[in-house]
This record gives structure tokens, sequence and C-alpha cells, in this order.
């Protein structure tokens, strides 16, 4: 067994793996989710106790889309921040681990969203960490009748292959238990061969006018190279979160909520346009 299946593709020659040392950088993490937990404290002491205080749930539904190795759980936090600012927001359907082919993943979501919109009727704003959004992108793209924006946070774009060596390690692991007919994981494919050629063409593909884009990343991510979050189609937003903390740090969730009404608030204005224009 090869001892790196990640195609070299996924890693252009602009961008590197992150260094051994700035995987520190992910020990924030406990910083983030105790800053998390006091703004929980924070938001239940300070809200008015009647029924007339809940939001109007009239905001774009959510769909959100955790990262590689992780489940919903790792959003749940993310979750109720959107729905105390009137989001409606829906699991990807991932309980335990993001780890299957990400082409089958992709045609997973994208069922999920056509029931969301058939429910809503309205299309969906994606929210999606690391791989999540990798995925957002890619659906984005293919699918706009079902998509109206998709906010990224640490999503290597432009170079999913340029991530920390233990990420590596965990994808060898995937990849051999693939071979030994264990299913629902990674194959070597999906990682070095046509499959991840398909899922990296598909995250580059352009983004059709209408569709909002904001990618979020951090200096201080010790996954990946943030460098390859900065896709040119997007509205980049720096943070000093982890790679990890992103998904926790209510900082992060401040600007997921910004993004989510700047987006909003453009459709509106452009479908404004349109009616006046008719």
């Amino acid at each position: 067994m090869k001892k790196n299946p990640v195609a070299s593709f996924l890693l252009p020659d602009d961008f590197r793996r992150p260094p051994l040392v700035r995987m520190l950088h992910e020990g924030r993490l406990v910083g983030e989710a105790s800053r998390h937990a006091v703004r929980g404290v924070t938001d239940r002491r300070t809200r008015t106790p009647y029924a007339g205080s809940h939001p109007v749930r009239d905001a774009d539904p959510v769909l959100l889309v955790p990262g590689f190795m992780a489940g919903d759980y790792t959003l749940a936090a993310l979750g109720r921040t959107l729905r105390r600012e009137g989001f409606r927001t829906y699991r990807a359907g991932i309980m335990l681990a993001n780890k299957s082919c990400t082409l089958d993943t992709a045609e997973m979501l994208e069922a999920r969203l056509e029931a969301i919109v058939a429910r809503r009727e309205q299309r969906v704003q994606i929210v999606g960490h690391s791989l999540g959004g990798m995925l957002a992108r890619g659906l984005a793209a293919r699918r706009p009748d079902l998509v109206s924006g998709i906010v990224t946070m640490g999503s290597p774009v432009l170079a999913p292959g340029a991530h920390h060596r233990a990420l590596g390690v965990l994808v060898l692991g995937l990849v051999g238990l693939s071979k030994v007919g264990v299913g629902g994981v990674m194959t070597e494919t999906c990682v070095g061969g046509d499959c991840a050629l398909q899922s990296f063409e598909e995250a580059k593909l352009e983004l059709p006018e209408g569709i909002g884009y904001t990618a979020i990343y951090s200096r201080n991510d010790g996954i990946i190279d943030w460098r390859a979050c900065l896709d040119p189609a997007a509205e980049h937003v720096e943070v000093r979160a982890s790679h990890v903390g992103m998904a926790v740090d209510p900082r992060v969730s401040d600007q997921v909520l910004s993004a989510l009404a700047a987006h909003r608030a453009r459709a509106q204005a452009q479908a404004g346009l349109r009616i006046a224009s008719a």
C-alpha cells in the first residue's frame, strides 16, 4: 500500500501541507469551546421568557454539513445559534463521521436538498465545515435551483490535499479498511482516482449568478493550508479560530450569521430589480 494514497493533483504546486508545529494551534479548541459555553449562559440569562421573544422563522432554510471524519453533532452548537436568530436548520444526515465516498455523500446531500426545497418551497443556504464546504461548493455549482448561498469554514477548495499529515494517516486507514471489504468508507479511487478528480473538478465549477458565497478562513488553522480556502469566486472573511474550533467558536458563528443574512439580502435585492425591469 502506498504511504500517501492522496492524488498529487489535489495538492497543486502553490500550496503545501502545514508543518507539524502548526497542529499546536488546534489547542485553541479548549478556549473556543469555553467561549461558546459562556455565550450560551449569557444568552439564556438575557432571553425574555415569553412566547413573543422567539424569533420569526422567515429566514432561509440552512443545511449544515460537517467536515471529514466529523458528524452532524459537531455543528450542533452552530445550529442552535442559527435557530435563535430565526433560521430553520437541517442536519446533513451524517450521523457519526463524514468518511464515505465524496460522490456518494454529494448524491445523498442533493437528495436532502431536494426534500427541503419541496417542503419549504424555497432554495437552501448551505454551511459546510472543511470537507463539508467543498461538498457545498460542488452542489451549488451543479444545482443552483436548490441552493441560494454557501458559507464554507476552513474548506481547502483550491487544494484538498493541502492538509496536515495526521489526516493522511486517517485517509490511509480508510483506504485500508475498504481493501479488506469494509463498506461505506473512502476507497483508493475516492482519494486518488477518477472519483477524487471528479469531486475536485466539481468544487471548482463556475457558480451561477445569484448564489452568495462566503469563505471563512483562519491563519491559525493547524489542519490545512489556509491559502487553499481563498477561492476567487468567494467573499473572504478571516477569523482567528483553529480549524476544529470554527465549528464552535461564537465569533465564527457571528460571521456565519452575517454571511447568511448578506446572501439573503442580496438575493432579495436582485429579485426586486428583476421584477422592476419586467
